[in-house]
């Protein structure tokens, strides 16, 4: 690892790095991408990939992000007709969003998730796509996630089990998916998503423990529990990639008045240079919802 990266590590949780030096009128635009999730919240008919990587092409979306539940196969065929598509449309395809859990007590369980993540990696290796989103996973001791949003994250442990427990399985899976994304040039980005890492101060304690250039944050806007600004500046400075989110006719599970202006100023600060992504997470047709999202984060991120 490199002293730059270790210094950051070694930083004080509450910290923020200060923006790198640039010529005058250096600064480069932050690039916009949708995800297929946006057009397809796990309710209903899966809304085809191809669709969105149309429809974000139209709009002028600069890249894609695509859910792996969304789809369709893994065939070859399928793989490089959306490669293709992509290309032809004039996009990137910047993250695979997958799901995982190494939350569990059960070895086997654990080696599972681990090869599902290695599998992935391969898929978005052959997709060209440099990213994958990473779980840390959850006790699954509420079992609906209604439940579980109701109580923004806040799960208890399985009996006889401790938050450490988590820590030491997460990493340690975490470790055993390196050499598969460092040989594929694939970055594992890790989700302040609902469970182990609903706090800022989880995920980066996973992050500094592993300890890998291969893995960073992918930092969500919308999940927290408290004030989302000052969990965001934590973890701006290790950021590699922003989930965006928006809540146009009312959140699924909740909604959130997000300040965008607010948080693409914390994210220049701390020198964030990467993809933006939105994942409209509102009850509004998309046709509508997403291009009012993406020209509140155009505003945002100008």
């Amino acid at each position: 690892m490199n002293l730059s990266r270790r210094a950051l590590l070694a930083a004080p949780l509450a910290s923020a790095a200060p923006e790198a030096a640039q010529p005058a009128g250096a600064r480069r635009r932050i690039r916009l991408a949708v995800s297929t999730y946006s057009y397809w919240h796990f309710r209903g008919e899966k809304y085809p990939v191809e669709k969105v990587i149309e429809e974000a092409g139209r709009l002028g979306f600069d890249g894609v992000e695509i859910l792996h539940r969304q789809m369709a196969s893994e065939a070859p065929e399928y793989v490089n007709g959306l490669k293709r598509l992509a290309f032809t449309n004039g996009l990137a395809l910047v993250m695979l969003s997958i799901h995982q859990s190494f939350v569990s007590p059960d070895a086997e369980v654990r080696r599972a998730n681990v090869e599902h993540t290695r599998r992935a990696i391969a898929l978005a290796a052959r997709l060209g796509i440099p990213a994958i989103r990473l779980n840390s996973g959850r006790w699954g001791t509420i079992k609906s996630f209604d439940e579980l949003m109701k109580v923004r994250g806040a799960e208890p442990p399985l009996a006889g089990y401790r938050d450490e427990d988590a820590f030491a399985w997460c990493i340690e899976a975490i470790r055993e998916c390196l050499p598969a994304a460092e040989e594929a040039g694939v970055m594992l980005a890790l989700e302040n998503h609902w469970g182990l890492t609903t706090r800022p101060e989880a995920v980066l304690r996973i992050v500094r423990a592993v300890d890998s250039p291969w893995l960073g944050v992918n930092l969500d806007t919308g999940n927290w529990a408290g004030d989302p600004y000052p969990q965001i500046e934590m973890l701006a400075p290790y950021a590699t990639i922003v989930q965006a989110k928006t809540y146009f006719g009312g959140g699924e599970w909740y909604t959130l008045e997000l300040d965008y202006r607010r948080i693409a100023s914390i994210l220049r600060a701390a020198g964030f240079r990467g993809w933006v992504s939105l994942e409209m997470e509102g009850k509004e047709d998309p046709a509508t919802a997403v291009p009012k999202s993406l020209e509140l984060l155009r505003e945002a991120f100008a």
